[in-house]
């Protein structure tokens, strides 16, 4: 584009809004000079920018000479909705930030909990096993929706059918644990809300025996297929200079040959002690990625086979801290319409123990008091670092509440990877940096 599109000499830019296309076709035709820029708005109503990212292209023909990201359009204000709830009830909050992975969510909160409550090591060890076997699962689930929509994004119909078969396979063991598909506020501040129940066990194996085949369904399908490899392989280019200078982490970081995973540089919930690999890939681009969390999802079944071996030998225990004064009461077991408590706890409560009685009516109506102080933790989500800072005032709520999320973060990336590129590339950059926006907009 040449300075002379206007009288005056400056550049001549078009503007595209949501209900002004003739407008930009009628500017199109009278302009005569090739290679006029066009700034367009791709979402946040897009099937390809996941719903309610709005990325701003400036475009020349259909290469992309700018690129920014347009966050807030799912703004939930969970982080300020923390500071007006129980720290226990906080977990049903966080659990819907990245509703990909509401486990990690859920551990990451309750690991800060428990450290400023001094109780870190006095989480029995099959509440820790049965946390690294849940988020593992999810890690699955997470990565299986990343390839699906991915693959959906790129044309691939057959990817989008089989990430979504196989992720039904583990929605539905999470059903069984917890009751619930999403949003499951079943890791709690000490532990778990609940022991597996008897028909866990069983369905984890049945799915751990699909499972593996599933997947290679999936790898024979799209890692040597032509079209998909011209799609990914050099598409979304960014090196290990660029992540470090944007704080990028998880696939994206590892995609550049870094082996960086905070399960073995920061091990948490006795991580240490399971046998894994950390995934790398040098390509730095769409592919690398991809090829990361087909691979990370092998590695996180051989944890979950762990996890099975050791609940195995462990055998029933319990799941939640001794100390009645921080616990939840985990061992309540449901009435007969599955929604109220079991005539037996409340006989006991209401018949037989004062102080249970007591004990019950405070924490469900005020919740624990934690001391003052802040700590930071993080856990290694699907998309990288997710981290917690959290403020005590030594009250019965948080003073404050602050997730490091990755896909926030990682976002800081797109316009790295973008611009240069074809407009048709953008779609494979942003699926390969997997963001949900429910984390981002928090």
């Amino acid at each position: 584009m040449t300075p002379d599109n206007e009288p005056d000499g400056r550049e001549r830019v078009v503007t595209v809004g949501g209900q002004d296309w003739a407008d930009v076709v009628a500017a199109a035709r009278e302009s005569a000079v090739a290679g006029e820029r066009i700034v367009v708005n791709m979402g946040p109503q897009h099937p390809s920018t996941h719903g309610v990212l709005r990325l701003i292209l400036e475009i020349d023909g259909e290469t992309i000479t700018e690129a920014r990201c347009g966050i807030g359009y799912l703004h939930t204000g969970i982080e300020k909705n923390l500071e007006y709830r129980t720290w226990t009830q906080g977990v049903t909050f966080v659990t819907r930030m990245d509703y990909l992975s509401p486990f990690f969510n859920e551990t990451a909160y309750c690991l800060g909990v428990e450290k400023l409550l001094g109780v870190t090591d006095d989480i029995p060890e099959r509440a820790n096993v049965i946390r690294v076997m849940l988020m593992e699962l999810n890690r699955i689930s997470s990565h299986l929706v990343a390839l699906a929509t991915g693959g959906m994004e790129l044309g691939s119909m057959s990817a989008m059918f089989f990430g979504f078969r196989e992720r039904e396979l583990v929605l539905s063991v999470f059903e069984t644990i917890t009751g619930l598909r999403m949003n499951h506020a079943y890791i709690r501040p000490g532990g778990l809300a609940a022991d597996l129940p008897d028909d866990a066990l069983p369905r984890l194996r049945e799915l751990l025996q699909l499972l593996p085949k599933r997947l290679r369904d999936m790898e024979n399908l799209l890692n040597e297929n032509y079209i998909w490899k011209a799609r990914t392989q050099g598409v979304g280019y960014l090196d290990l200079t660029g992540c470090m200078a944007l704080g990028i982490t998880g696939p994206v970081l590892r995609s550049t040959g870094l082996p960086h995973d905070l399960r073995k540089s920061q091990p948490y919930c006795g991580y240490e002690s399971y046998d894994f690999d950390v995934i790398t890939r040098d390509q730095c681009d769409a592919y690398g990625r991809y090829m990361i969390r087909v691979l990370e999802m092998r590695e996180s079944i051989k944890i979950v086979e762990q996890c099975m071996e050791r609940l195995g030998r462990l055998g029933p225990g319990p799941v939640m801290i001794t100390d009645k004064k921080l616990a939840w009461p985990a061992d309540l077991k449901v009435g007969p319409d599955g929604l109220g408590n079991s005539k037996e706890h409340i006989a006991k409560i209401m018949g037989s123990s004062m102080e249970a009685l007591i004990h019950h009516f405070k924490l469900v109506t005020e919740g624990i008091r934690v001391p003052a102080g802040q700590v930071y933790v993080a856990v290694e989500s699907p998309r990288g670092e997710l981290g917690v800072h959290m403020v005590s005032d030594g009250g019965t709520r948080p003073f404050r509440v602050h997730y490091r999320d990755p896909s926030f973060t990682n976002l800081q990336a797109v316009s790295v990877m973008c611009e240069g590129s074809m407009v048709a590339d953008a779609i494979a950059a942003v699926a390969s940096i997997d963001p949900v926006m429910g984390g981002v907009d928090r």
